[in-house]
């Protein structure tokens, strides 16, 4: 990783900053949505699960391999301002933030039937018409820890990693994960290779990113030590191999129990969430972020730096 490339990611989250995401009519990943949605009506009804590995595979190509080629192409210093509205559009921290502090807003002002609409609006799929307003609170951060993952830290390492190429390819695997990864008896088998390979490819990102929460807990001036002690013992509740890392992280940072009904506990302390923890549960990602980019600067430490050109090293 050299110094192009860190460049590329500071700019990039400027622009997010700045800007967040276009309209969705307009968003790029539109074209990932209906590669997929063909796929699933073209899909047969057996082999399905070779069909969506085939798909998926294909897609991957498709949404990653052009960047390789578009590298070559432009000249410096249109190539730093182009990569960086592109990889722009794989990650959308100030969305999630956004989202988040909106459920905190709500919540602080005692307007619990709002904060139910905007969780179930912005943040989950599950029905919110009957949670507590702890359970909301901690909906809200089990939501922004475990989208630190997907949305934020591993777009930006894929980046860091390979390029373009990297990133668009991990993404469309997200995507993919996103739309099909359900046990439905008509997406279960066509779903489950997707499904497979994000768990994969947020292996590490998730524990790194994990991690990386222990430590925002400390410079944040919440409890780093429990963090740890939390995510060590309780990461493995949830369904998902990877989510468990950044919220048991979290919970216990905050000292309070994350619970979904009849699906996990995640005990970091005996008491409920409330709007003023999703508020410091904000301030932990913004440290896990920085910290993220810290870590991506620090790895590519003496490194040659790219001398300008083009955009050689996306591929």
């Amino acid at each position: 990783m050299n110094g192009y490339r860190l460049s590329v990611i500071l700019l990039s989250l400027f622009l997010d900053l700045v800007l967040g995401d276009p309209p969705n009519r307009f968003h790029p990943l539109l074209l990932m949505g209906r590669w997929l949605s063909w796929g699933r009506r073209r899909a047969p009804h057996r082999g399905r699960f070779w069909f969506g590995a085939g798909w998926t595979l294909v897609g991957m190509g498709l949404f990653s391999l052009p960047w390789r080629w578009l590298g070559q192409k432009i000249p410096w210093p249109a190539a730093l301002i182009f990569s960086a509205g592109v990889l722009k559009l794989l990650f959308a921290y100030r969305n999630l933030r956004q989202a988040v502090l909106e459920v905190h807003t709500a919540l602080a002002a005692d307007n619990l039937p709002e904060a139910r609409r905007l969780l179930g609006w912005h943040l989950v799929s599950r029905d919110t018409s009957a949670l507590t307003a702890g359970e909301v609170a901690g909906a809200a951060i089990e939501s922004l820890a475990e989208n630190l993952t997907d949305s934020v830290t591993a777009p930006l390492w894929a980046y860091a990693v390979g390029g373009l190429p990297a990133a668009w390819a991990y993404r469309f695997v997200n995507t993919a994960d996103a739309m099909w990864g359900y046990r439905t008896p008509e997406l279960e088998q066509l779903g489950k290779f997707p499904a497979r390979l994000d768990d994969a490819l947020n292996w590490l990102p998730a524990r790194l990113t994990g991690w990386l929460l222990v430590a925002a807990a400390w410079l944040a001036g919440e409890d780093g030590r429990r963090a740890a002690q939390t995510m060590l013992a309780q990461h493995g509740r949830t369904a998902s191999p990877n989510a468990g890392w950044t919220m048991s992280a979290m919970a216990g940072a905050l000292g309070v129990t994350l619970t979904k009904r009849g699906v996990y506990e995640l005990a970091g302390g005996p008491a409920d969430p409330t709007a003023a923890d999703i508020r410091r549960a904000l301030r932990m990602a913004d440290v896990c972020v920085a910290l993220s980019v810290a870590l991506i600067g620090w790895s590519g430490r003496g490194r040659r730096k790219d001398e300008g050109g083009g955009m050689r090293d996306e591929g």
